[in-house]
């Protein structure tokens, strides 16, 4: 495990020196946003594109793969919903717990560190997982806020807006492009690979520093249901995941292991921005991402460590 944390540790060391700039207030929050703005629409729609560009839709897209995400991440949500609705909170609420119970951060920080740690090989079944993260779990969301609201909106209507969030999404619209290029057959030329690799070099630094200057100014509030959410999301996703991929469907182990790494990440930074949206629990999803992503140094460590034992 010791070889796996000190690879990692750069990974959170970046994250660190961006808390302490935002805590210091030498990052302020127009910085982070702006910073975050960056990160998003251009070097990481780059990062996506220039990685989709070079692989095929039949190494990204795995049925029994996408199965067995699905089912880890149905499980855990089912049960967090479940939990909520036993303690008695409204269905919205409940709604967004769960989310922070699936929903990992996977473009910032998954995708970037998994692919040096995992191996280039990754970044395939980690495209696919960002991509059932967006057009699953985080429609599901939506679909859910509008029924417990009372929503009437028709099904064409309620259809034509999920479509349009997803087309409003860079990382979405980088990766279908990208995948489009692929499928030409066509190579992307020399200059036009040269920018996208150089304004995708930008999307590793710049998302963890976005990511520890975002969470200084996370508040710790809720603590006990922070707490039962960061374990929901730390331990309880990779071990369902695991679980349907190595028991149930059997995906091929290296995919597996890809999988397992990506659900043990910590609480993604924009199931805020969908509480806040809504003004749903916004206190306990700061607070869920804050410490998370702080015991994530040892858990995504031991995560990684155990899938690359054999």
């Amino acid at each position: 495990m010791l070889p796996i944390l000190l690879k990692t540790l750069p990974f959170f060391a970046l994250i660190g020196v961006g808390y302490w700039a935002g805590r210091s207030r030498f990052f302020g929050a127009e910085a982070t946003a702006a910073l975050t703005r960056f990160v998003f629409y251009f070097a990481l729609s780059a990062l996506l594109f220039r990685f989709a560009a070079k692989l095929s839709l039949a190494e990204i897209f795995d049925a029994r793969f996408a199965a067995a995400y699905l089912a880890g991440g149905l499980a855990v949500y089912a049960l967090t919903f479940a939990v909520a609705l036993a303690r008695r909170i409204g269905v919205e609420q409940a709604a967004m717990e769960s989310q922070c119970a699936v929903s990992g951060n996977t473009g910032f920080l998954g995708l970037p560190m998994l692919a040096v740690l995992l191996g280039p090989a990754s970044v395939g079944p980690m495209l696919m997982v960002l991509t059932i993260d967006m057009a699953v779990f985080a429609s599901a969301i939506t679909l859910i806020m509008t029924a417990a609201r009372g929503g009437r909106m028709r099904a064409g209507a309620m259809v034509r807006e999920l479509a349009m969030g997803l087309l409003r999404n860079p990382m979405i619209v980088s990766m279908v492009l990208g995948l489009a290029w692929g499928a030409s057959g066509a190579a992307l030329p020399g200059p036009v690979d040269e920018f996208m690799a150089m304004l995708g070099s930008a999307a590793t630094p710049g998302a963890l520093f976005a990511i520890g200057a975002s969470l200084a100014a996370r508040s710790a509030e809720r603590l006990q249901v922070a707490l039962w959410l960061s374990f929901a999301k730390l331990v309880l996703h990779p071990a369902a995941v695991a679980l349907a991929a190595l028991a149930v469907f059997r995906v091929d182990p290296y995919a597996a292991g890809v999988m397992i790494s990506a659900a043990a990440l910590p609480v993604a930074g924009n199931t805020y921005m969908l509480a806040a949206h809504y003004g749903v629990a916004p206190q306990r999803v700061s607070a869920a991402i804050l410490i998370s992503t702080a015991v994530s140094i040892v858990t995504v460590t031991a995560v990684i460590a155990w899938v690359t034992a054999g």
